[in-house]
């Protein structure tokens, strides 16, 4: 069956590099944490007011 999970993360000036990095930490432990084996599709989709980017959703599809 497949699942889909969501992560998000607000991205501010000159710390979107930490805010990335943590986004990729947070969705590897749920991925170890219930022991996903077959990833389907991950995608990643920014967030934005008058152009301005203010934060990234990422999209995990995954088979358990």
């Amino acid at each position: 069956m497949i699942k889909i999970k969501t992560f998000t993360s607000a991205l501010r000036m000159f710390h979107v590099h930490n805010e990335l990095t943590a986004l990729d930490a947070e969705v590897n432990d749920f991925l170890q944490k219930n022991k996903i084996q077959k990833i389907v599709s991950v995608n990643d989709c920014t967030t934005s007011n008058n152009g301005d980017t203010m934060g990234i959703i990422r999209v995990v599809a995954y088979e358990e």
